[in-house]
């Protein structure tokens, strides 16, 4: 999984202090799950184009 950008901390303050709509662990559990997407994503592009994944 990729490591937390500011982008994505800042995100998670605003869901965290604004939001009521959704709890904790819904947006915790929603942040992991964009990390770990862009993950796969970042390893599907450097695939694609042959690049070593050691």
């Amino acid at each position: 999984m990729i490591a937390l950008t500011l982008p994505e901390i800042r995100r998670l303050l605003v869901a965290l202090v604004l939001t009521t709509s959704h709890g904790i662990d819904h947006i915790w559990a929603w942040s992991h799950w964009r990390r770990r997407r862009q993950l796969q994503a970042r390893l599907s592009h450097y695939r694609r184009r042959g690049h070593p994944l050691d």
